[in-house]
């Protein structure tokens, strides 16, 4: 008896698995971690639950603004230091717990008050710091926008915004050494101009491309009934 190979049948993905796999993807799209936090995330196990530690991160950087040791100078460091030390273990997380959906709000406020407390510490404009955090809001809910319609920003645009962890020691740095206001300008600048771009971009280039279906579907609908059938003749003899 002859019997014939059968095709291997294409496993059909798990639905509660892929739901997780996109809530993760999502939760640390909106994290916004950069190149420091994802070279550590596979090199420190399981690491720390993001929600209590990050909300023990943001409340002991108020904890040390209202009691006033933020001074200018090396001081600046401590609550970069903190929320460093204790933000930047939870990115390995699955962030799949009840209620894990919280730790981005979380890192985004630790790392906003972070940056408008070390501001107005080493007397930065204050313009210069809403604008910061403007450009880094604007990031953030464009991300939240995009991938709530399926549509992912590239990877590269992550790194290339250095991630929540980056900015602040690169801002810490910068105000321990005296020379917070160039760092500031310097950094939003950049940040403004990478964000803006690649945002503007994408929205454009995902316009035409809506555009050009729609134009190929109304010339679709267009076709006369003859037109169509001598299309598919065509298609057929040339398969």
């Amino acid at each position: 008896m002859i019997t014939h190979p059968q095709a291997m049948a294409t496993p059909t993905p798990d639905p509660d698995e892929e739901r997780r796999r996109i809530q993760t993807a999502r939760l640390v799209a909106y994290r916004d971690d950069g190149p420091l936090a994802h070279a550590l995330s596979t090199r420190i196990g399981a690491g720390l639950p993001p929600v209590p530690t990050t909300l023990v991160a943001l409340l002991a950087v108020v904890a040390i603004t209202v009691a006033g040791l933020l001074e200018p100078g090396p001081i600046l460091l401590l609550p970069v230091a903190v929320v460093l030390l204790l933000v930047l273990p939870t990115a390995s997380r699955d962030h799949l717990g009840r209620f894990d959906w919280l730790t981005p709000p979380l890192v985004r406020g630790a790392e906003f008050f972070t940056i408008i407390a070390i501001g107005l510490a080493a007397d930065a404009p204050k313009w210069l710091l809403f604008v910061l955090v403007y450009v880094v809001g604007y990031h953030t809910y464009d991300t939240v926008y995009r991938t709530r319609q399926s549509i992912w920003p590239p990877a590269w645009v992550f790194r290339a915004g250095l991630g929540w962890e980056l900015r602040l020691a690169i801002i810490g740095v910068g105000a321990a050494f005296g020379a917070v206001t160039p760092v500031l300008a310097v950094l939003t600048a950049y940040l403004f101009v990478l964000f803006a771009v690649e945002s503007v971009t994408s929205w454009v280039r995902l316009d035409k491309a809506s555009a050009q279906a729609s134009a190929d579907a109304e010339q679709d609908l267009e076709a006369s009934p003859e037109d169509a059938l001598e299309q598919a003749t065509g298609e057929a003899e040339k398969g």
